[in-house]
């Protein structure tokens, strides 16, 4: 069963999520905090990431893709960013091209909240 890495400091959403996405037959691990979850990437290489953008920094989720993206072990993972950004601060980080969303170091990007089954979707649609 493929790994997804699942992080948010909204206990709720991973809790929701991890619901979602076990029914669906994938292997789910939450963490609150981005570098807890580098280090755990570290050990245990996922098939994919679901982050939030803002947790204990503003670009929390920014730089963790990012992260991800240069490390020569990780590189080909896909990322997808979901946020509340846009709703809750005002901000849009809405990607506009592919190039933008590239620059993120994200695959795919979604504003929360995200209907289940479009994120269902994107995932399979990223699983090799």
């Amino acid at each position: 069963m493929p790994l997804i890495v699942l992080i948010d400091d909204d206990r709720d959403f991973l809790e929701m999520n991890r619901g979602i996405l076990e029914a669906q037959g994938f292997r789910i691990s939450c963490f609150t905090d981005a570098d807890q979850a580098w280090q755990s990437m570290k050990a245990e290489a996922p098939d994919l990431v679901i982050t939030d953008l803002m947790m204990r920094s503003l670009d929390s989720g920014f730089s963790l893709a990012r992260k991800i993206k240069s490390d020569p072990g990780l590189g080909d993972l896909p990322v997808i960013i979901v946020t509340a950004v846009a709703s809750r601060r005002g901000f849009d980080f809405n990607p506009g091209s592919r190039a933008e969303l590239e620059a993120m170091g994200a695959d795919a990007y979604f504003d929360k909240p995200v209907a289940p089954q479009l994120l269902v979707a994107k995932v399979k649609e990223l699983l090799p």
